[in-house]
């Protein structure tokens, strides 16, 4: 455990859910952990009980990638932890492959509806069909344009073109809306939507204040930085304002809130991890100025060993290089830094 995670309170300990099984986490809800193939090698899945129009069942919160490894826990937690009772609906927090992934497997599965936001819902349909951020020639251009030079690398980020599909091969034709502010009954409890960005188009946690538990998806990790990165399909945003933004509209929620996070253990100090967060991005920021006041006019390329001490493989440095130009775009947005394209093609961020 880093000084970090100490400030925190784990209240299950190192206990976790057996592959293909689960743990209750609170009255009426169950945590799955399913394997991830990624540095990043897990993802908690949520079941909810709950009752919908007089029927008893459960709904899922989030699905796991597309692999016949996922579908095989699934079926092991449908025969033995349902009780006998069906999935009533899916609820994915966003698009990222690892949250719907299965999401159609699921729905077609129990004929239940995916309940989802719009702007995740239409991303994820066009990111199966097509190439997406961390893939294909508008990746790789976006990249390169971004200082990313390894010939190497640039060709296996233009072969990434089924990235996304591959892990998302189908998605449901129709979905439910999830709206920031929207409430919805899920066993006879009222849950909150919160949406948050930065770190995906448009990110739904949930809060139930009388269970006073939080399904914070991606957007409250204990252990990590959720990954904020700037893209080639949106490339002049200012992600990271965003998820700072985001995160502060947790900061009403109580302090003694359980947060359920899509990575890491469940935890108590919701406000402790929202001001850790704040303090690793202004730090990283402060690199980020002291790298180009020392060294001249930065790439985002040129910021991956300021940002990032550990060894990178082509998936990490995808997220590493969309991570360091939010960091530089929030610089800019801000005005102490300066951006100007040089005549090879390359954005290159200097002090003002």
């Amino acid at each position: 455990m880093n000084a970090l995670e100490s400030q925190l309170n784990y209240p299950f300990g190192d206990q976790m859910p057996e592959p293909g099984k689960t743990l209750e986490v609170a009255p009426g809800m169950r945590w799955i952990r399913m394997a991830l193939p990624f540095a990043l090698d897990h993802i908690n899945l949520w079941l909810l009980q709950d009752e919908i129009e007089g029927r008893a069942g459960w709904t899922v919160v989030d699905c796991c990638i597309s692999r016949k490894e996922a579908k095989a826990q699934w079926e092991e937690v449908f025969a033995t932890q349902l009780q006998g009772l069906p999935i009533l609906r899916v609820i994915v927090t966003h698009m990222h492959p690892d949250h719907i992934g299965l999401a159609h497997w699921l729905c077609t599965r129990w004929n239940a509806p995916l309940w989802i936001s719009a702007t995740d819902y239409h991303v994820a349909r066009l990111n199966t069909q097509g190439t997406s951020g961390n893939g294909g020639e508008a990746a790789a251009d976006f990249f390169r344009s971004h200082g990313m030079a390894d010939p190497a690398a640039l060709e296996q980020v233009r072969g990434r073109t089924n990235y996304y599909a591959d892990m998302v091969p189908d998605l449901p034709r129709q979905y439910i809306r999830l709206l920031d502010g929207m409430h919805l009954r899920i066993g006879g409890r009222d849950w909150r939507c919160i949406s948050g960005y930065g770190h995906a188009p448009e990110h739904i946690a949930l809060y139930c204040e009388e269970a006073a538990v939080l399904v914070g998806g991606d957007m409250m990790l204990p252990r990590i930085s959720t990954n904020v990165s700037v893209y080639d399909n949106e490339p002049e945003a200012n992600a990271l304002q965003l998820f700072l933004d985001s995160i502060d509209k947790f900061r009403p929620l109580p302090p003694e809130t359980l947060t359920l996070p899509a990575h890491g253990k469940p935890f108590r100090g919701l406000h402790t991890r929202i001001d850790q967060l704040h303090d690793h991005h202004r730090q990283h920021l402060e690199r980020v100025m002291e790298a180009c006041r020392e060294r001249g006019p930065r790439t985002g390329a040129d910021l991956l060993p300021v940002l990032f001490t550990r060894k990178l493989d082509l998936h990490q440095t995808t997220f590493a290089m969309g991570e360091a130009v939010a960091h530089l775009h929030k610089l800019w947005f801000d005005g102490h830094l300066r951006r100007q394209r040089g005549e090879d093609g390359i954005y290159r961020f200097a002090i003002t």
